[in-house]
């Protein structure tokens, strides 16, 4: 994404307040995680980057294509970010499904940030579980409207993470990656064309990986009003789709942790409320699995 859009920082405090609010998740049900230590951002990084971020010594063309200052608060929201993800992950891994309030920085590369993106939190996650022996497998489900480039190229020669990644052919960025599976999507594409794409293929993609997680990024930038989207899902639209998503992966009885990944409109309301709904769909689906 351009460097000249601002990234819409306040849309975490705000969904994390609508969520309270709403009576979506209770205080005890949120968890906070400490900053990602060192030696996980090692998995997926390359440590001259990782020091250029944390020492906030990254050179300023570096800094541009990020899109951000990074400062020391970028850097800590960044590691924020990333634990966040790992925290997802493994309550997942527990409970059938968890969602984090960020993450879904897909844009960045192993040796540098792009697109508002310092770390990539779903590939580090991903290594730090497949380090532990946690999970054998994992699966990206990538429904940005904007490729997961950097996620692919992380993981284009590791077989044990499979990338599917569902975007806007015409958007950013403009240099695509191979992910395991690309599915690009006409400009304007609407819910039904948008849904029956998704449900021809998720399935069989589960089936086929197996995987013992997925990773779901459920950025709301293919809204039709997303100033950066470029197709043209409704509100209803991502709703059927979210529940697409978990109710598949749940009746196969796989871990699904969800991610915030992008959303740009300028109304943080209601870009707020459109994030909200990956929460909403959660705490549906995990209200029918409890006895």
């Amino acid at each position: 994404m351009p460097a000249s859009h601002r990234f819409p920082m306040g849309k975490f405090a705000r969904l994390m307040r609508m969520l309270l609010d709403d009576g979506v998740v209770s205080p005890g049900l949120v968890h906070v995680p400490e900053p990602a230590p060192r030696r996980w951002l090692d998995l997926a990084h390359d440590p001259g980057y990782v020091d250029d971020i944390l020492t906030q010594t990254l050179d300023p063309a570096a800094e541009r294509r990020i899109g951000l200052p990074v400062s020391p608060g970028v850097a800590l929201r960044s590691r924020a970010a990333v634990a966040g993800t790992l925290l997802t992950a493994r309550l997942a891994l527990e409970r059938g499904i968890a969602c984090n309030t960020a993450g879904g920085s897909h844009h960045a590369f192993g040796a540098y940030g792009s697109g508002f993106c310092v770390f990539n939190d779903v590939a580090v996650a991903a290594r730090v579980l497949l380090a532990e022996g946690a999970i054998g497998q994992a699966l990206v489900v990538d429904l940005d409207v904007h490729q997961g480039d950097g996620t692919a190229s992380i993981f284009a020669h590791d077989p044990r993470v499979f990338t599917f990644s569902m975007h806007c052919r015409t958007n950013f960025p403009a240099r695509k990656q191979r992910s395991d599976l690309d599915l690009a999507l006409d400009p304007d594409l609407e819910d039904d064309a948008y849904l029956r794409l998704l449900e021809e293929h998720l399935p069989g993609l589960l089936d086929d990986v197996r995987p013992d997680l997925v990773f779901f990024n459920a950025g709301v930038d293919p809204h039709g009003d997303d100033r950066l989207g470029r197709l043209s899902l409704s509100e209803r639209g991502l709703w059927a789709r979210e529940t697409l998503v978990f109710g598949t992966c749940v009746r196969r009885g796989i871990a699904v942790a969800g991610v915030l990944g992008g959303g740009y409109s300028p109304d943080l309301d209601q870009l707020a409320r459109l994030h909200s709904i990956q929460h909403r769909v959660a705490a549906e689906v995990l209200a029918r699995l409890r006895p």
